[in-house]
């Protein structure tokens, strides 16, 4: 007999073309009169003309969100929501900027209202990271959900290709992730393997014709399943070496996600047939860590972490690091064995079949 619990988040969720419009609608049913809009600097005109749209209600801009969320800069954007009086944040962006609005929220509780331009997922979910001292940290609090998302696909069509490609397998990974985590159950079992199916179908049109809207809408529509299905269940070895890598060696976040997944997959495959089966399925793949390494090859990703900037000298520590204090996985995490992953992770080379 099946025993499982399910946590059903608070969400309000608004999905479709041209919907960036009810942004002033949605701070109206949260009664917030002064928003602080959040980004990272390269966003530029998209966030001032979505800032203004909002009027009177434009408390100012933030545009300072990185990569990771450094406490410092999480500092930083508390003391300024202080100084223009925000009632709440609009964090336009992807991971980075939608953290940090989490950020600000652990602390003072003003509500966000997330406005996803590319397929990290962390819109739906109440995990947040932040990065000290080269460590990167995370939690979990319900207060850091965002009261309301808002997903236009529009705004994801001048999202490069190539960053398209490994967003897409960042969310990805939440989804492989989902269907094997030590305390899933059926209902984010379902939704992970259909945001996988989704985000397989769509990227490589992305890649294709970065302006085809359709699969623009397919992509998000997969990362949002993709970020409920991981939201109320725990993390394993793939986000934990991620967390290990980007925290420590500042590697790109999707980039770091796209590299390891193949491999950490093939780690957990024989511990976990079932959740490789639905990946196989979701891919139209005869086995799921080739058809994920198959599929980034075919998306154009970068397919090693030597590519990304990381040291080889690095993979000792890294895998001391995450060893040390593991996330629950459907294998035994061992250090001879995890550094063997991540020398394959290293070179890029395609996990065996």
């Amino acid at each position: 007999m099946r025993r499982f619990t399910y946590v059903a988040l608070p969400s309000r969720v608004v999905f479709g073309a041209g919907m960036i419009a009810q942004l002033p609608a949605e701070l109206e049913a949260l009664g917030a009169k002064r928003a602080l809009v959040l980004s990272t600097p390269g966003r530029g005109s998209s966030v001032r003309r979505i800032a203004g749209s909002l009027g009177e209600r434009l408390a100012g801009i933030y545009d300072g969100a990185v990569m990771h969320v450094p406490v410092e800069v999480a500092e930083e954007a508390r003391r300024t929501a202080r100084e223009v009086g925000a009632d709440c944040c609009v964090a336009v962006g992807g991971g980075s900027t939608i953290g940090l609005g989490k950020a600000i929220a652990l602390t003072s509780g003003l509500p966000v209202v997330a406005v996803p331009t590319t397929y990290s997922g962390s819109e739906m979910t109440t995990i947040l990271g932040m990065t000290e001292a080269g460590i990167k940290k995370t939690q979990r609090d319900p207060g850091v959900l965002p009261k309301a998302v808002i997903y236009d696909p529009e705004l994801t069509i001048g999202l490069p290709a190539a960053i398209s490609a490994a967003s897409g397998m960042n969310a990805i990974a939440h989804c492989v992730e989902a269907l094997y985590a030590h305390d899933g159950n059926p209902i984010n079992t379902i939704l992970a393997e259909e945001g996988m199916r989704a985000l397989a179908s769509a990227l490589p049109q992305i890649v294709a014709d970065p302006g085809n809207l359709e699969a623009r809408s397919e992509a998000l529509y997969g990362a949002w399943l993709a970020g409920v299905s991981f939201a109320t269940v725990g993390m394993a070895l793939h986000h934990k070496l991620c967390h290990v890598l980007g925290g420590t060696w500042n590697l790109p976040h999707a980039e770091t996600h796209s590299v390891v997944l193949p491999h950490a997959a093939r780690y957990n495959r024989d511990a976990a047939p079932d959740a490789m089966a639905r990946i196989a399925r979701a891919l139209n793949a005869p086995d799921a860590p080739a058809g994920l390494w198959d599929l980034e090859q075919r998306l154009g990703l970068k397919m090693a972490l030597r590519d990304l900037g990381m040291p080889e000298s690095g993979l000792e520590r890294a895998a001391k690091i995450a060893t040390s204090s593991p996330y629950p996985n459907p294998r035994a995490v061992e250090y001879a064995a995890v550094l063997e992953l991540l020398r394959g992770a290293f070179s890029g080379q395609r996990p065996r079949a």
